[in-house]
């Protein structure tokens, strides 16, 4: 491989949007190292350590940087409890969350503080640090007011980010994601639940969905238009937050009969309503891209019907294989 290639680390790169970011990274050009649970996944040839990095030790995350020197830091990893998982233990969730939301963060700003100032450094947040917000749409002025753990370690990650730029000179941007989709999306996520419901009711008319609140409105994108977003960022020559969304609000009813409809069904004959099989209350969260766009020229793909067709699609074909 080309030594000039350019050189990026993915923090969680197994996840979905760590997935989608190797392989974008990987058709650019550049020299990707995903840090995943067990190994480092990459494309050089020459790497001969695919030992795993304990992300929430300075040291390992230190000896890393300092050996491949990246242009780019993607901190994509995170610990997040959907509104159906069971509900964890609650000391358990704050550790797991603070170490892997906040601990390594700090310790990959430290390092490139101290041994790699020309690294960029993108960090997820999410939606969740408006709380319950009280404007629609949301945008990077809007007040922070985080209501469950996921939130507030989310939030800690972005002000870290705030003061190693502001403090330290550090190239740290921060995207504020929200909901957005693809054939890699865990099966705990509403979105997946349908897709894979429509699917059975299809094979099986006898079977029923039981969805919670169909009228909960989500702004739902398009997963590999969200990993261009952070890219995009990264290539801006000054760091800065970025609202990563739609702006459009769709609602679960919406999203299940644009499943059910491409597949030649009536959702309304096999979808049941039942709010209390979710564990907290939804919020609509709707993103403001404004920014985003005039900054970096982002647009989505897809609309929000033919993104929901594509992940049925998709899922189809697997379960066909």
């Amino acid at each position: 491989m080309d030594p000039e290639m350019p050189r990026a680390i993915i923090i969680g790169a197994t996840g979905q949007d760590g997935t989608l970011l190797y392989r974008l990274l990987d058709e650019k050009g550049y020299r990707v190292f995903g840090l995943g649970r067990t190994r480092v996944i990459t494309n050089d040839e020459n790497w001969k350590d695919e030992r795993p990095v304990d992300i929430g030790n300075f040291e390992e995350v230190s000896a890393l940087v300092q050996k491949i020197r990246p242009d780019e830091v993607y901190h994509l990893a995170a610990v997040h409890q959907s509104s159906e998982d069971p509900v964890m233990d609650p000391v358990q969730l704050f550790g797991r969350s603070f170490s892997v939301n906040v601990a390594s963060l700090f310790n990959v700003l430290e390092t490139i503080r101290q041994f790699s100032p020309k690294t960029r450094l993108f960090y997820a947040a999410s939606s969740h640090i408006f709380g319950r917000p009280d404007t629609e749409p949301q945008d990077e002025n809007t007040p922070i007011h985080p209501l469950n753990v996921y939130a507030v370690t989310k939030v800690s990650g972005l002000h870290l980010c705030r003061m190693y730029r502001t403090v330290h000179q550090v190239y740290a941007s921060v995207g504020i994601l929200y909901n957005h989709e693809s054939p890699l999306r865990g099966g705990q996520f509403v979105s997946r639940k349908i897709v894979k419901g429509a699917l059975r009711c299809r094979n099986d008319p006898s079977y029923r969905l039981v969805l919670g609140d169909l009228k909960g409105g989500v702004d739902w994108g398009y997963a590999p238009d969200y990993v261009d977003a952070m890219h995009r960022i990264l290539d801006l020559p000054e760091a800065d937050d970025f609202v990563i969304a739609t702006g459009e609000k769709h609602t679960v009813g919406e999203f299940a009969r644009i499943a059910f409809e491409s597949l030649g069904l009536d959702w309304r004959e096999f979808v049941t309503e039942r709010k209390g099989i979710i564990t907290r209350p939804a919020v609509a969260f709707v993103g403001n891209p404004a920014k985003l766009r005039e900054k970096t020229g982002w647009q989505r793909s897809v609309t929000f019907p033919d993104m929901v067709k594509r992940l049925v699609e998709s899922a189809g074909e697997d379960d066909e294989r």
